[in-house]
């Protein structure tokens, strides 16, 4: 599947959207802006789509009752929502092995990029077989692949005055795959 990327907006805490450090922007294009804009606009924004899937919540009502909800999807349309999103990790994890974002950092980079793309085609089946045990099991360790690599390149401050949104891609219609495939047009 293809799926065209669209920019979303930057959630309140950066702190845990963004992971990785930069790579020098004077010298490769980077077509998503710095790893950090590409975890803060599309890895998070895509993670967080298929960790809320599927979870249980119990809230503490005002009366001092107890609301439980068990939140799984519920129609084909949810589930396609939810394989998507898993696709889409796996793209990303591809364009972060590309040399815009892999150049100058440690060979662990990549292990954590693949392991990204490995651990999402595990969530895309998970989310095709409409089976939310696996989606939530397979999320936890889609969170922990994301927190090793957090540990091992942590957030960088962006330069002052520069939010995430400065950054944008060259070309807004190019996909994920053109990219990957190097059909920058």
């Amino acid at each position: 599947m293809v799926f065209k990327i669209r920019h979303v907006a930057l959630l309140a805490s950066t702190a845990m959207l963004a992971a990785c450090g930069g790579s020098d922007a004077d010298t490769v294009e980077l077509p998503y802006g710095t790893a950090q804009q590409l975890m803060a606009n599309e890895v998070q924004p895509t993670a967080d789509i298929y960790w809320g899937a599927v979870k249980f919540e119990s809230i503490l009502n005002d009366d001092g009752t107890v609301t439980e909800r068990d939140i799984r999807p519920e129609t084909d349309e949810d589930w396609a929502t939810v394989e998507a999103s898993a696709v889409h990790m796996g793209e990303l994890g591809a364009v972060m092995l590309t040399p815009a974002y892999a150049d100058g950092r440690g060979d662990d980079w990549s292990d954590f990029a693949q392991g990204l793309i490995d651990v999402s085609a595990r969530a895309a089946q998970a989310a095709a077989d409409h089976d939310p045990d696996a989606v939530f099991e397979v999320g936890g360790t889609m969170y922990n692949v994301c927190r090793a690599c957090h540990q091992m390149y942590p957030p960088e401050e962006l330069p002052e005055g520069m939010t995430v949104e400065d950054v944008q891609r060259p070309n807004n219609d190019e996909t994920l795959e053109e990219y990957v495939a190097g059909d920058q047009t």
